[in-house]
């Protein structure tokens, strides 16, 4: 891992839990809002050969949305469950991610994301520390340390989006 991502996803991991939950909510309504203006050419528009569409960065939250909510579900009924590695890039071509419509992506993200946020909102004290294992290099994470990878990939993807709708890398 970067040590810029690192250092940017401890930074989320010192904010107040209800910071990092914060910033779960808003991201349903700020897809849609950075998309109500953009073209359809420029949802599908690639800012460089190896940089995402704004259609395929929707896509691959709603779908890591699925497997965060999936892990989660996991660590909470079960003891220390073993996650397989997931490969954003594969799945945005098996999954024909420019193929798909943005705007239904992006309320298939917030359908997700309401459903990961009921879960979240009910954890107990105790139950922040269960954890479970990503077979990579992440290791063991906790659901604190999942609520904290999720606010910062939001908040990571929310930047890309931005600068793919400006044609930026």
């Amino acid at each position: 891992m970067a040590v810029e991502v690192r250092d940017r996803l401890a930074a989320w991991g010192r904010r107040p839990r209800a910071e990092r939950l914060a910033r779960l909510a808003t991201t349903a309504s700020e897809l849609p809002a950075r998309l109500a203006t953009a073209p359809a050419t420029v949802l599908t528009r690639r800012p460089a050969p190896d940089a995402w569409a704004p259609v395929e960065i929707v896509c691959h939250l709603r779908d890591l949305e699925e497997s965060f909510h999936e892990r989660l579900a996991l660590i909470l009924t079960t003891d220390e469950p073993r996650f397989p590695t997931t490969n954003p890039d594969r799945w945005a071509a098996e999954r024909q991610y420019l193929r798909q419509d943005t705007h239904d992506a992006a309320r298939a993200f917030a359908r997700r994301r309401a459903d990961t946020l009921t879960v979240l909102r009910g954890v107990n004290d105790e139950a922040w520390t269960r954890a479970g294992w990503q077979l990579d290099s992440r290791g063991r994470r906790t659901v604190d340390d999942f609520l904290t990878l999720i606010a910062w990939h939001d908040d990571n993807h929310i930047e890309q989006l931005a600068r793919a709708l400006e044609g930026r890398r």
